[in-house]
């Protein structure tokens, strides 16, 4: 294939891939802050059951690799006779690794905010919802936003995995493009440049988002 048709081939290929990338990145981190809120609750509670479990959790979710969790979660409901969707699993295998490491991210920022603001707002008898979503999370979410920011980027990148249970984002596309090109050098380049690309919009608009909640401090 000559260079301006294998250039509108990636045009044409990549650029979807990559939307599918985000899409499932961004669905996977924020249902892994989900999970990341609750580890990391059980992790500070006073009771001995939900902390061991949590503990338990994280670590096995820390040490499994990516690939073995996504793997599992595709095939296992298949002894059971059900199907799992591959997108589906894909979230959910991503997600459960991103909750485990975005537990301990926000363990450090609710450990860093002083106890006295937490006793005053209970002396004000404001109740534990209130006191998570109005005085907690906006100072855990300043103190922790770059390491938030580093784990998204980190799970954009472990994306690529998913290609392997046939999920269509930017490297399964890639290796499509391939399979019809024969031209891997410059398709794979290609790739890399628009990971690069969207990492480096991803620590941009992180950075400013944080620049913004400091503010938001500030005044």
């Amino acid at each position: 294939m000559d260079a301006p048709h294998l250039l509108t081939s990636i045009i044409h290929t990549l650029p979807g891939g990559l939307l599918v990338t985000l899409g499932i990145s961004l669905l996977s981190a924020v249902a892994g802050f989900v999970i990341g809120l609750l580890l990391c609750w059980m992790r500070c509670s006073p009771l001995c059951a939900a902390h061991a479990i949590a503990g338990v959790c994280i670590s096995a979710l820390r040490g499994i690799p990516i690939l073995v969790v996504l793997l599992l979660l595709f095939y296992l409901p298949s002894a059971a006779g059900l199907e799992m969707p591959s997108v589906l699993a894909a979230v959910l295998a991503l997600a459960l690794n991103t909750g485990a490491f975005q537990a301990e991210i926000l363990r450090a920022g609710f450990a860093s905010i002083p106890r006295g603001q937490l006793e005053a707002a209970y002396a004000l008898g404001l109740q534990d919802l209130r006191i998570l979503r109005r005085i907690l999370l906006p100072q855990v979410l300043g103190l922790t936003m770059p390491q938030l920011v580093n784990e998204l980027i980190i799970l954009v990148k472990n994306s690529s995995l998913i290609s392997v249970i046939a999920v269509t984002e930017l490297l399964r596309r890639s290796e499509q493009l391939v399979a019809v090109t024969y031209r891997p050098l410059e398709v794979y380049t290609a790739t890399a440049i628009l990971y690069l690309a969207a990492n480096l919009f991803i620590a941009w608009s992180g950075n400013k988002i944080h620049q913004r909640l400091i503010a938001g401090r500030a005044g």
